[in-house]
């Protein structure tokens, strides 16, 4: 079965998802300082897009659908790490804070499914966005960073990925309002 959104097949939802993770590991030790306090990592301007697209795949395509668009980005990011020569020790932090926190996300949005999308969303976000930013963030760069830069890269990344994904969230639900008659 196909499932389509905006006349798209749910396919194109997972590419992007896992593209958005692809783009974002591949820019993860990528750094802007902040004004006042924290590091940016540019990965994670990429990687804010996945909260989104992830909700997206799971009210077009279902559960499956999103297991299966963790498991192609998962899949995707370690083969591209591993021809890229990227660390070991990103490899593993990245695609344990993947299982880790889209997984909780998924677990979260499905127990509020008769809740509106919004809260779906906020409420998911809400646990996956600092768990994948402390597990990723500490297991990417700790004995690496000093514990100051650690906890600048966890506060910009939590405040990037909050702002992101809820401006991703505002573009589709004006885009779903003017399609709607």
């Amino acid at each position: 079965m196909t499932y389509f959104v905006a006349g798209r097949p749910v396919g194109l939802l997972i590419a992007l998802y896992a593209a958005s993770i692809l783009l974002a590991n591949l820019t993860l030790n990528q750094f802007i300082p902040l004004p006042v306090f924290g590091l940016l990592s540019v990965g994670t301007i990429f990687f804010a897009a996945v909260f989104t697209l992830r909700d997206r795949i799971h009210r077009v395509g279902g559960l499956r659908a999103v297991y299966v668009a963790i498991a192609l980005a998962l899949l995707v990011n370690t083969l591209a790490a591993l021809l890229t020569g990227t660390p070991w020790r990103f490899i593993g932090a990245s695609f344990l804070a993947i299982l880790v926190g889209e997984l909780s996300d998924t677990a979260v949005y499905q127990r509020l499914l008769e809740k509106s999308w919004w809260t779906r969303v906020l409420a998911s976000n809400a646990v996956s966005v600092p768990l994948d930013s402390i597990l990723f963030t500490l297991l990417a760069f700790w004995g690496e960073m000093s514990p100051r830069d650690i906890a600048q890269i966890i506060f910009a990344d939590i405040l990037a990925k909050y702002a992101i994904a809820a401006l991703f969230a505002l573009r589709v639900r004006r885009a779903a309002h003017a399609a709607t008659p």
